[in-house]
């Protein structure tokens, strides 16, 4: 974080403020770990503080402290509302445009209250008054370490921040082997065990909590794997069906994408999920080298994220989704075939 910035940040937090933190929809480890840590570290600080999500969590986060004070914007609307109203600065974590929040969006649009934005994803959009953006960062916890030493609050950590830390550059790495988690990484997770946070334990809760009916789904998702040599490609589709079948819980899939980019040669994996509610296929994209998700995500899903890991969405049914992304392999084939 530039000297200007890190400025501007202790201006804004140089009185008491009422703040409210905002992750993305259907948030993950590193929203919901960077969120509930900026939130310890900014209460010690004397600011009244808010965590906020605009739907639920998986339940293998819901051990994480401080995780049952974190107010859920579909399950309480007015109280959010009412809660961003009466907000004086407002941080939006691990997201960079306010169309990530769903419904909620509309909501921050109106609010009078400055943005501060912490993100690690490419091409942010301009409407926070500070922006700590980084796209070389392994994910936006470890920002937040980062944040508070610049701030000189390294003081606050104690061992609920550092496990919240934790769990959140642990899960956005791949339990570190993705290719953002550098020494600098390794280093502050070095300062997070020494502050108690237990990296045995964390991965227990977060990677050895599966149901009987999370492990048959997957089975059913190896099962409809289809490899696609000529684009050094795979994809996996889940519909509603099978989903319902296995008692589908939010979070069950996390993870399925990768066993198709695990197989021999791919370079880029999907998963393609049926949402009836949504009325949409959500989709993730993995890749390895220098094959750009992000780019392809953008350029055809609404959707974008990172180099090697990226999301969007289909309108379209599963059937035509997978008809329409297999026409539009064509066009990427020389690249995928060189990808490196």
């Amino acid at each position: 974080m530039d000297k200007e910035t890190i400025q501007q940040v202790k201006n804004l937090l140089q009185s008491p403020k009422n703040i409210t933190i905002i992750g993305h929809k259907n948030p993950d480890g590193d929203a919901i770990g960077s969120c509930l840590a900026l939130g310890e570290i900014l209460k010690v600080t004397e600011h009244t503080v808010t965590v906020m999500m605009p739907n639920d969590f998986p339940h293998f986060l819901k051990w994480l402290p401080q995780c049952e004070n974190i107010v859920i914007y579909e399950q309480a609307i007015e109280k959010s509302k009412e809660i961003i109203d009466n907000s004086n600065l407002i941080f939006t974590l691990d997201f960079n445009a306010l169309s990530r929040v769903g419904n909620l969006g509309d909501v921050l649009m109106k609010a009078t209250a400055d943005f501060i934005m912490i993100d690690h994803h490419q091409a942010p959009d301009d409407y926070a008054v500070a922006m700590y953006s980084d796209t070389s960062m392994s994910s936006t916890c470890e920002m937040v370490y980062h944040f508070a030493t610049s701030l000189e609050l390294q003081h606050t950590f104690n061992k609920d921040i550092a496990t919240q830390i934790y769990t959140g550059i642990m899960t956005d790495t791949g339990s570190f082997r993705f290719p953002a988690t550098t020494a600098i990484t390794h280093t502050v997770i070095a300062h997070l065990v020494a502050l108690g946070a237990n990296g045995a334990l964390i991965h227990q809760n977060i990677y050895n909590t599966k149901s009987p009916e999370q492990l048959q789904l997957l089975g059913v998702a190896l099962k409809n794997l289809v490899v696609l040599k000529e684009f050094n490609t795979a994809y996996i589709t889940l519909s509603q069906k099978e989903l319902d079948d296995h008692k589908f819980k939010k979070g069950d899939t996390e993870g399925f994408v990768n066993y198709a980019l695990s197989v021999n040669g791919i370079k880029f994996a999907v998963i393609f999920i049926e949402n009836k509610q949504e009325s949409i296929v959500k989709i993730s994209f993995r890749s390895k080298g220098d094959f750009s998700v992000n780019e392809f995500a953008r350029n055809h899903y609404s959707g974008g994220g990172h180099n090697n890991a990226a999301g969007g969405k289909s309108d379209l049914s599963l059937a035509d989704t997978v008809t329409e992304f297999i026409s539009i392999l064509s066009s990427y084939k020389e690249k995928l075939i060189n990808a490196h």
